[in-house]
């Protein structure tokens, strides 16, 4: 009979044997090859003349490059860089004029339910990029202002104003799109009642130095993708049959969806801090 020869193994070697053993990476591939007609080009000049008004040459070399952000994956969804408002979820990011946010949150949307106090921003903006999207309801109980009547109230004070308007006549400058009381819009995209509109709002927040307007208010809207307001003035705060003058604030002031006892619904808000090209 033949004797088998026992194996023994130390600790070390008996734990090393029970080991999974390590998946092997398959090999890289190799960067593709360059074509032969592969051309290339400076990525910048430091002999070209100063451009008026900068410290800068044209395409100079020196120049900081502007950072990198990734685009939502779908239009409309927040960039890297944005701060979201209204996630779909909770009203986290707001309170209210009247103690804590009260209006409903359902189906990934915010429906004021009236009397409850206009919603506030937590964080302040300056200048900045808002994209606010609502829709009026559908069914219509009354007419002019009274149908969906809300209000963007951009730093708590500047309106761009919310309303059914498609197929309801009312005073120029209180249809949705306009700088309430002050611009009427170019034209009037507005969408059926319980359909969504989109608001992109780019905004530059008026300058006070000693208390003393120095540079007022400019706003560019693109109402459903179509330009509403091109850089236009701002002439003061939002104001009903009357004319307000500027007041001095901060330079960074709560965004407000205004409550004004109807029920639009609001999603998908967020806004985009802009820095001055000299502050960049």
């Amino acid at each position: 009979m033949q004797r088998r020869k026992l194996l023994t193994l130390t600790p070390a070697a008996l734990a090393a044997a029970q080991q999974a053993p390590q998946p092997v990476k398959p090999p890289q591939a190799p960067a593709p090859a360059k074509p032969s007609n592969y051309r290339t080009s400076p990525i910048g000049y430091s002999d070209t003349p100063v451009l008026p008004g900068q410290p800068w040459k044209v395409h100079d070399i020196a120049r900081p490059r502007p950072a990198v952000v990734t685009p939502g994956p779908r239009p409309g969804d927040p960039p890297s860089d944005a701060v979201v408002l209204f996630n779909g979820r909770d009203l986290s990011a707001w309170t209210s004029s009247k103690g804590p946010a009260r209006w409903k949150v359902e189906n990934g949307y915010v429906e004021c339910v009236g009397r409850t106090g206009d919603l506030i921003s937590r964080e302040k903006f300056g200048d900045a990029q808002y994209h606010i999207e609502w829709s009026a309801p559908a069914l219509i109980d009354g007419d002019s202002q009274w149908r969906g009547n809300s209000g963007v109230l951009i730093m708590g004070r500047y309106e761009i104003q919310v309303l059914d308007s498609w197929d309801n006549p009312t005073y120029a400058d209180g249809q949705a799109g306009a700088i309430y009381g002050q611009w009427p819009p170019l034209v009037n995209p507005c969408r059926r009642p319980g359909e969504w509109n989109v608001y992109d709002i780019f905004w530059q927040a008026p300058k006070f130095e000693a208390n003393k307007l120095v540079k007022p208010a400019y706003v560019t809207v693109v109402f459903n993708g179509v330009l509403v307001h091109h850089h236009q003035e701002v002439t003061g705060p939002m104001a009903h049959r009357a004319v307000r003058q500027y007041a001095p604030h901060a330079p960074e002031e709560p965004l407000a969806l205004q409550d004004h006892d109807t029920r639009p619904r609001y999603r998908n808000i967020w806004v985009r801090r802009l820095k001055p090209y000299d502050q960049r």
